[in-house]
């Protein structure tokens, strides 16, 4: 091995040190968060079940941890007052998957359409920012009466939910296209279509996809709120049974399944993203 080489290969094995290094960091970051996040979970959930048992809250009010897991456990195993669990489960997940999928179509497309053409934007805005000031959840009792009990009138909700969250990031996303590159690809002959698809709507993505996180969960609010006003099954309508029996433990039980529901769908919705936005770099 001559002099000139030598440098080099202890170059290298200096940056291998530090990469392994810099590798072990990250891991014991990420395993000391796991750790406080179990630690906190534990603390919260080992105070509220003193405190019940204590009678420094009233556990007929708040219920206790120990309650509402022995309420969960009587639902997997003996099912609720409307049939099985997950049944319920799944007519709330078809409910909000439908709502999620037909309100982001629609909210990326008119956000598309409208972020390109300045003079639908200009004639549309007016109407768009007078539907996005009514409280969507008023109009579920208008989609209860209209569409009745069954599943449209909660994936009508529901995506009345999702439509203006998607719509304004993607529209927003389109304007926020970067000029330079338009004005490269116009001079390079591409056309208007060949503008939108190739250039403007791979620009507006990071925009759409973090649309998706939060409109999922305003999908997940449309279909519980539609049930809690009239369904014939659903977890909104077993928050509803639970609260009209004053059973606490049913009502926490059930905000229980719906997170974790939320918290899957964010897993699927994040790991979708990493693999639509490969080109992002990775925040450590």
């Amino acid at each position: 091995m001559t002099d000139h080489t030598l440098p080099a290969v202890l170059s290298d094995e200096a940056l291998a040190r530090e990469s392994e290094t810099a590798r072990a960091r990250i891991q014991r970051r990420k395993n000391m968060i796991i750790v406080l996040r179990i630690v906190v979970l534990a603390i919260v959930l080992g105070g509220w079940e003193i405190a019940a048992r204590a009678k420094w809250i009233d556990p007929f009010f708040y219920s206790q941890p120990s309650a509402i897991w022995g309420q969960l456990v009587e639902w997997m195993r003996d099912g609720t007052a409307q049939g099985s669990l997950w049944r319920q489960v799944a007519v709330t997940l078809e409910e909000t998957v439908l709502g999620f999928l037909i309100g982001s179509v629609a909210g990326i497309l008119c956000g598309i359409v409208l972020g390109r053409n300045k003079l639908l934007a200009d004639v549309f805005s007016l109407y768009i920012q007078i539907a996005n000031s009514i409280p969507r959840v008023v109009l579920g009792s208008i989609f209860v009466i209209a569409l009745g009990l069954g599943m449209a009138s909660k994936v009508a909700l529901a995506v009345v939910m999702v439509f203006f969250v998607v719509f304004g990031n993607a529209f927003q996303g389109v304007r926020e296209a970067d000029k330079y590159m338009i004005a490269n690809a116009q001079i390079l002959g591409a056309s208007p279509s060949q503008l939108t698809i190739f250039v403007v709507i791979p620009s507006a993505m990071s925009w759409i996809l973090a649309s998706l996180h939060v409109s999922f969960g305003f999908a997940l609010v449309g279909a519980v709120v539609g049930e809690f006003l009239g369904a014939k099954e659903g977890i909104g309508l077993l928050i509803s049974t639970a609260q009209g029996a004053f059973n606490a433990s049913g009502v926490f039980a059930a905000m229980i399944v719906l997170a974790v529901v939320a918290l899957l769908a964010s897993y699927l919705l994040t790991a979708m993203e990493k693999r639509l936005l490969k080109w992002r770099p990775v925040d450590f």
